[in-house]
């Protein structure tokens, strides 16, 4: 009888160690949209948390699966974001091919590490001709990963909704085409501020469509969270791909008071959201230091104030969720190994399994 109350031990140790380790894109599977929320593929709504790289063009040394894979295991994102910078030199404009390498290196990582990952079109002006090139092309390597998220356009500045809807159409169109699935990312007008005049004139006949909202808490408010949830209300699946907590030009003081009600309001409304950025620019919205490595492992004297409470915020995330799959996991196995081996053998059973079951998540949370 100790060699078999040993082995159901061991059993449910097994069981929480996997799903510590687990991944996110195994966990969830591949994504939808389901009314205003992003869903896994049981139909259960999730929130994806992470970072967005900084503009790929100027900070192109931390585009690498090392410091993917750091980003997933240390600081638990459950998504990153490869930003391609559009339009300054060096730039996706004339540098098409090495700019395809820098993201894809981001890409493979995600898929590697086994978390999602948003191919970002960091631009502020329309360029539709190549960006229906691009991501039918991203399509067509990526489509059939489950990891890949697209965002078509990074935040439009002084082009219509209009304007920004029909361009969105056109790749929307070239992306469906060779992927007809994964979810895809429209920006509104005015930095991604607008959400409000795409809920009244949203675009129709696709699915698995989301809309971004961007934010910087010293700057928006309450204003821009009465627009989305009035976008909410009419049915507009809201994600953030990018928010900080400073003002919008990024180098400013942090105001947490704010940051945390943008947090919370997400949260309530169970909207995945990111943070910017992974570089090393001398602003406060830049989180890590120069002394920072190309690859990960970083320090926290590596790290800004921004970075230092990033990591601090998705790790409790992290850490949060993971408990309770934990417990829950747990629960159920071991119920089940009880059921098929102990309860109609041992009488002293039910006793050996609560305490086994707590004896063992105590000592793994620690």
């Amino acid at each position: 009888m100790k060699l078999k109350h040993l082995l159901f031990t061991v059993a449910i140790f097994l069981i929480a160690i996997g799903f510590i380790n687990a991944q996110p894109v195994n966990e969830n599977g591949k994504l939808s949209v389901k009314g205003t929320f992003l869903v896994n593929e049981k139909g259960n709504a999730i929130v994806l948390r992470g970072v967005s790289y900084g503009w790929h063009n100027w900070w192109p040394r931390f585009y690498n699966k090392e410091s993917v894979k750091w980003l997933a295991d240390d600081w638990k994102c459950t998504v990153v974001r490869a930003a391609m910078g559009v339009g300054p030199r060096g730039s996706y404009t004339d540098k098409k091919e090495w700019s395809k390498e820098k993201i894809e290196a981001v890409v493979n990582g995600a898929i590697e590490s086994g978390i999602y990952v948003i191919i970002d079109w960091h631009s502020h002006e329309i360029k539709q001709e190549e960006a229906v090139a691009f991501f039918a092309e991203m399509a067509e390597k990526y489509g059939k990963n489950p990891n890949v998220i697209y965002e078509i356009f990074n935040e439009p500045v002084n082009d219509s909704w209009e304007k920004v809807k029909n361009y969105s159409i056109a790749v929307i169109k070239a992306i469906r085409e060779k992927d007809p699935d994964n979810i895809i990312l429209v920006g509104s007008p005015h930095w991604d501020q607008d959400i409000h005049l795409v809920a009244d004139a949203p675009i129709t006949g696709y699915t698995n469509l989301m809309y971004t909202v961007h934010f910087y808490a010293a700057t928006h408010g309450k204003e821009l969270r009465d627009r989305s949830d009035y976008a909410l209300k009419k049915g507009i699946p809201i994600f953030v791909s990018e928010s900080a907590g400073m003002k919008a030009d990024g180098n400013s003081a942090i105001d947490y008071q704010s940051w945390n009600t943008w947090i919370d309001w997400m949260e309530a409304n169970k909207i995945s959201w990111i943070s910017w950025s992974i570089a090393d620019k001398n602003e406060t919205c830049s989180m890590l230091k120069v002394t920072a490595k190309d690859t990960g492992n970083w320090k926290t004297e590596d790290l800004k104030e921004s970075g230092i409470k990033t990591r601090e915020k998705l790790r409790e995330f992290g850490n949060k969720n993971s408990n309770l799959q934990l417990i829950i996991a747990m629960h159920k196995s071991s119920i089940d190994i009880f059921k098929r081996r102990y309860l109609l053998r041992n009488s002293c059973g039910n006793l050996f399994y609560i305490l086994s079951v707590l004896s063992i998540y105590c000592r793994i949370i620690k």
